[in-house]
């Protein structure tokens, strides 16, 4: 085992769920499946490889989508200060930013699959747990947020399967730029 294979997530333990709220677990799924489906056989130097005019790679995607979906999650439970105020953000701060869509220097794939492995268990306990997904909370301040829009956590679920999904597509040419293989047809 080379560490970058795919599994499915053991949800033996997971409460069970039904309507709503196992059609977001649904979306999740699929959208997670195929962005990780993207990095199936990769080594991490692959992995790390630009393969597009853009300065995204397969792993760094997948530290992406990590930080991003814990980021979110993290607005459903404690409000705006888990994704923190971009209008303070200095020039070291989205220098921290440009990181995590690239993979640095220690960082391996099944490394980085492991954490998104374990941040979308947690988001999928919170879908399962959470008493109300009508509860709101204020978008951090952003210039790509509406000033004082308050998002329920069904919709904040809902942006992470959008996000996860739209990733998966940039995941997909770049991994067909890198060696020809598809995550479909």
């Amino acid at each position: 085992m080379t560490g970058n294979e795919l599994t499915t997530p053991d949800l033996t333990d997971a409460p069970a769920v039904t309507g709503e709220r196992a059609d977001l677990l649904a979306a999740l799924a699929q959208s997670r499946h195929f962005l990780r489906l993207t990095t199936r056989d990769l080594t991490d130097e692959q992995a790390a490889q630009r393969t597009t005019a853009s300065e995204l790679c397969l792993g760094g995607l997948i530290k992406h989508v990590t930080m991003v979906e814990r980021s979110w999650a993290g607005l459903i439970l404690d409000g705006p200060s888990a994704m923190g105020d971009a209008t303070t953000m200095t020039e070291a701060d989205w220098a921290r930013w440009a990181d995590q869509f690239r993979m640095l220097p220690g960082e391996t794939l099944a490394g980085l699959l492991a954490a998104y492995a374990e941040v979308a268990r947690r988001t999928d306990e919170l879908v399962a747990t959470l008493p109300d997904l009508d509860a709101a909370q204020p978008l951090p301040k952003a210039p790509w947020f509406e000033a004082g829009a308050r998002w329920s956590a069904r919709r904040v679920l809902m942006q992470i399967a959008a996000e996860t999904a739209q990733h998966a597509g940039h995941a997909d040419i770049i991994r067909e730029s890198l060696d020809g293989a598809k995550s479909m047809g």
